[in-house]
């Protein structure tokens, strides 16, 4: 029987991640994978290929609105549906090779199959004789001293629904359809919904989303949600917002959904798709926790100490199967905070730090504190906001669309919250995420030079409206 000093049970951003920092610290490593490629959700579903059909459908987008106005006229375009499909799945197999490579070149044994627990050392496989990592197949076993859960989540539903996987989709069949709907509704108006939601907007879908809470993105400050209405509206989608879906019924290739809005008042909604995009919900079956112990909450996560240590001592857990944010680089950064632990040092993370980033466009980013947080906590704050339209960069490339808000303590200055939409600004978030790392001054980002022309002297302009009103070019 084999032994490890650690197996990581997932290889998505956080399995992989944590495998290679316990590798690097000179653990003997194991990963088990349910699937037949590496990289979890967001390489192979998720993450990744949505990036790569957003910035598809962007380049579609702009050549049939955008590029005129800059002089390049084009007498005719196609779009080939199937080629946009196939060059996704060709970023999605050059990701996941690459993280097969990492796992030879850090010497990682990598099993295929379904992980679960014997006792908290000793794993069970099971090796699956479908492609979809379902089905029995061969069992062995291994030994390990630390285990780490990173097995992720899955797309969640809603209790009258049923995914067919056919018209009644979540967003891993979205990513991979055959034809381009001629209509779509969107039950969710988070940051899978909109994304999606763009993606075939641009194509020439007309697309519904229907929003159970009052704004878009609800997870982020409220006027970013309200600025980004403003441009789904001007780009043709259609949203409806504070409407409980209650029901949706198949016609052939119709789906019919009922809902109703804040007065009660029932409203009906047909398209050839319902994309059900309502969050997503941790996947922790098949594991056998109870063997060891561990058991999971009422929202099916698992509970962990501030090591990210579940109730059996040596088993930890990261990622989307524990509490907080299902994000990529969140997992990331629990694995690299495991593997540290594991191996005696004390690793930090700060949860008010972690960004949040939606990939429509203009793009979307939040770090730290909404101003609703700040009011609920009672501290007094100041906001200081510059809006894209004044930038001659954004004005040069045309994405004059949306603003840059800096939330900063009344008394002391300091950066609170940064909020954001416009262009690249899920690149430009970082330097919201190094500054409030730093404990920076809305004045120390004022104070720093930021190069002309370019999207980031936003960031310094609102930081100098928070300032006494300072900015230069509003």
């Amino acid at each position: 029987m084999d032994k490890y000093d650690v197996v990581v049970i997932g290889s998505g951003p956080g399995g992989y991640v944590a495998a290679i920092r316990c590798a690097q610290l000179g653990f003997k490593t194991a990963v088990i994978e349910k699937y037949s490629t590496l990289g979890g959700t967001c390489l192979n579903v998720g993450c990744i290929p949505s990036k790569a059909l957003l910035d598809s459908s962007e380049h579609y987008h702009n050549l049939q609105t955008n590029f005129s106005e800059h002089g390049i006229n084009v007498k005719s375009t196609s779009l080939d549906f199937a080629q946009m499909i196939s060059r996704k799945d060709k970023v999605v197999s050059e990701n996941t090779s690459g993280i097969s490579f990492l796992m030879k070149k850090n010497k990682i044994d990598v099993y295929h199959g379904v992980g679960s627990f014997i006792t908290k050392n000793k794993i069970a496989i099971t090796t699956s004789t479908l492609s979809n990592g379902e089905g029995s197949g061969v069992r062995q076993e291994i030994e390990t001293s630390k285990v780490i859960i990173a097995t992720g989540s899955k797309p969640a539903s809603l209790p009258f629904i049923k995914i067919d996987k056919k018209r009644i989709i979540t967003s891993t069949e979205a990513l991979s359809l055959k034809e381009i709907p001629s209509t779509m509704m969107i039950i969710g108006g988070g940051i899978i919904g909109v994304e999606m939601g763009s993606v075939y907007a641009r194509l020439g879908t007309k697309v519904q989303i229907i929003e159970f809470m009052d704004n878009l993105i609800p997870s982020m400050d409220k006027e970013l949600g309200k600025e980004l209405q403003k441009v789904f509206k001007k780009q043709g989608l259609e949203i409806f917002l504070s409407h409980k879906v209650k029901s949706i019924e198949t016609k052939g290739k119709s789906m019919n959904a009922k809902a109703d809005d804040s007065a009660g008042k029932e409203f009906t909604f047909s398209a050839d798709y319902c994309l059900v995009a309502v969050g997503r919900k941790p996947y922790t079956e098949n594991l056998d926790l109870e063997k060891i112990g561990v058991k999971t909450d009422d929202r099916g996560r698992i509970p962990v100490d501030k090591n990210l240590q579940t109730a059996m001592e040596g088993v930890y857990a990261i990622g989307d199967v524990i509490a907080g944010a299902m994000l990529a680089h969140k997992a990331e950064d629990e694995g690299m905070f495991v593997a540290e632990i594991i191996a005696g040092q004390k690793p930090h993370i700060d949860y008010n730090l972690i960004p949040s980033v939606a990939y429509t466009w203009p793009e979307v980013a939040s770090v730290g504190q909404t101003e609703e947080q700040l009011k609920q906590q009672g501290i007094e704050f100041k906001i200081g906001k510059f809006p894209f339209k004044a930038s001659g960069r954004a004005r040069a490339s045309m994405d004059t669309d949306g603003f840059i808000q800096v939330l900063a303590d009344k008394k002391t200055d300091e950066i609170l919250g940064v909020h954001m939409i416009g262009p690249r600004i899920a690149d430009l978030i970082a330097e919201a995420v190094v500054a409030m790392e730093f404990r920076a001054s809305a004045e120390d980002i004022a104070r720093i030079s930021h190069a002309h022309p370019t999207y980031t002297e936003a960031f310094r302009e609102a930081c100098l409206a928070a300032t006494g009103n300072r900015a230069i070019h509003m």
